[in-house]
């Protein structure tokens, strides 16, 4: 259902769930969506920014609270867990980092709980906070942060910040452009070869990182409108609807936890790349 209460077209609803809450500033003013359609790159999507942000507090507040509430004695359950995450992280950043940052350990967990919760907006149904957005008057609401590649490439992009960052702190100015010019081949002669595939590979990481994450989360929640689409046609299908989402609903637990992974041990074996000085 649209907001503004009328039938939608299988096309339509597909379009309408995957269509982000534009907000953008016109001569009349703040407009939205339709409106924001020549707007230019300053186009906010706002229930990407609300999800995202909301869901980095939710996860310092708990983490916080855990903290300063933990025990040495018997720990409660979500002590428990959240010890089992960060030992997990440890254990993954002393595997793949091989330099002496004390920046890692927190920024790889931050990656993985955040990115993970980000991806788990996919297990709410798909037509639940849409249509709750809807009856507030509220047109369009993607709830999964990272199905909007602005998210996904601002993550990237933090990351390539920081890769771009620690490669000149350790090995200085010098060794950086070093690296870029004089690898594979170390000639003079092929500087111009090795800068061009040094500056690809470089700029292929943050790429690389965005979209897999951005590509795989699109794709799940896709999967999750089209079952929709299912329900209320017969009661045939409407059956085989609950069935295909019961079971993509379990093999998403297992693509949404692996992605947020991914995307930590990628940042985490970047980094230690960018600490090694050949």
């Amino acid at each position: 259902m649209a907001a503004t209460g009328e039938a939608l077209t299988p096309q339509g609803y597909i379009q309408h769930h995957l269509t982000n809450l534009q907000v953008c500033a016109t001569d009349n003013g703040l407009a939205v969506n339709h409106a924001c359609e020549k707007a230019g790159f300053w186009t906010w999507h706002i229930d990407s920014l609300f999800f995202s942000v909301g869901l980095g507090v939710l996860f310092l507040w708990i983490f916080r609270s855990v903290g300063k509430k933990a025990t040495s004695g018997v720990p409660g359950k979500l002590q428990c867990f959240i010890e089992m995450i960060v030992e997990f992280v440890n254990n993954s950043v002393k595997e793949s980092f091989h330099g002496r940052n004390a920046l890692i350990a927190p920024l790889a967990l931050t990656i993985f709980v955040w990115v993970f919760m980000m991806n788990f907006m996919d297990m709410i149904p798909v037509d639940w906070l849409p249509h709750a957005a809807a009856l507030a008057g509220i047109p369009y609401l993607k709830a999964v942060p990272t199905t909007d590649v602005n998210i996904t490439f601002s993550l990237a992009i933090g990351v390539f910040v920081l890769i771009i960052f620690y490669s000149i702190k350790v090995k200085g100015v010098s060794g950086f452009v070093k690296e870029l010019t004089l690898q594979p081949f170390n000639h003079k002669a092929m500087i111009p070869v090795n800068l061009l595939l040094e500056t690809v590979t470089l700029i292929a990481k943050p790429i690389s990182l965005a979209l897999r994450l951005f590509g795989n989360l699109y794709a799940g929640e896709l999967i999750f409108i089209l079952i929709a689409l299912m329900y209320g046609t017969n009661l045939l299908l409407s059956s085989l609807g609950v069935t295909l989402q019961l079971g993509w609903l379990i093999f998403h637990i297992l693509v949404i936890t692996l992605q947020a992974f991914i995307f930590m041990m990628l940042t985490i074996v970047y980094l230690s790349m960018a600490h090694e000085d050949h």
